[in-house]
């Protein structure tokens, strides 16, 4: 029995409407090769994309932040090593090299095993589903969130908290979670939130709407603050820079009172001073002058 010929067409177009809602084909990673992958939340559920490349910057790439470096470092180290280790919060001054870090982790160590998942903020509802993936696997994942930032009402806050805390959800033993954020307590925090501040016996103690706020990132078990360059490390930072770069380009560019007065111009112009800028500038800076060497 055939169906009818319009029948059919409206079935075609019926179809054709339905499928950029369906979930896509679930891509087994094959994570002896990838090392990196976005998560990606859909209607239904979500999918691991693996990332086919990442920025290949290393450690050592990373000026003026070394007791940072030092501290999440070692905390990783034990984690590759099957020892505790703690999640991370890296929180502080944009540009100071928070994410850069991560990846720069991931670069050091995916030859032992390290691996990242990264996630939107929104999506850490979906940490039970990643967790249950990542399970069993003979590899250490990292899920990292950069620039995280939460109202107390968005439904991800309470599903980070309690795998955080463990009290409900508790992730795999080789699951870690890093995020990055310009708030130390990743909620936005306002002057009314201290209205119910209250002292006893002498100390100081804050009203449910701080507590709240603050029970998120106290569950971080590593805080590591990333604060403003003074303008002697950022000229120190942008000095060597500048100096890798032209070594990288064959120009012979000594470092003068000259170029260190543009340096700072550069970071007054604009209102930052930190690694990003310095590395900035230095592009710049290395780019005009070999240029002009070479005439």
């Amino acid at each position: 029995m055939s169906l009818d010929p319009e029948l059919t067409e409206q079935l075609k177009r019926v179809l054709a409407a339905l499928e950029p809602l369906l979930p896509k084909p679930e891509q087994k990673i094959d994570w002896a090769t990838c090392h990196a992958a976005n998560w990606r939340r859909t209607q239904f559920a979500g999918t691991m994309e693996p990332v086919p490349s990442v920025e290949a910057i290393h450690l050592e790439d990373l000026l003026g932040i070394e007791k940072q470096k030092a501290v999440v470092e070692e905390n990783t180290r034990q984690f590759l090593a099957g020892l505790p280790a703690n999640n991370a919060l890296l929180w502080g001054t944009r540009g100071t090299g928070k994410s850069s870090l991560v990846r720069a982790l991931l670069h050091a160590y995916a030859g032992e095993g390290l691996r990242i998942i990264q996630i939107d903020k929104d999506d850490f509802v979906s940490l039970p589903a990643i967790g249950d993936a990542l399970k069993g696997e003979p590899y250490k994942f990292i899920v990292f969130s950069d620039d995280l930032s939460f109202e107390s009402t968005d439904p991800s806050y309470k599903v980070l908290k309690s795998a955080l805390d463990g009290a409900v959800y508790a992730l795999p033993e080789n699951v870690l979670i890093y995020v990055t954020s310009n708030r130390r307590h990743l909620v936005a925090e306002y002057a009314s939130d201290n209205r119910g501040a209250m002292m006893v016996e002498g100390e100081v103690h804050h009203g449910e709407a701080v507590e709240e706020k603050i029970s998120l990132s106290g569950r971080f078990g590593l805080w590591v603050a990333f604060h403003p360059f003074s303008q002697e490390l950022y000229v120190d930072v942008t000095r060597r820079w500048t100096e890798k770069l032209a070594r990288q380009v064959g120009a012979a560019l000594p470092w003068t009172k000259a170029a260190e007065d543009e340096a700072i111009l550069w970071s007054q112009k604009k209102g930052d001073r930190s690694g990003r800028i310095a590395y900035q500038f230095a592009c710049d800076w290395v780019g005009r002058t070999a240029m002009k060497q070479r005439g």
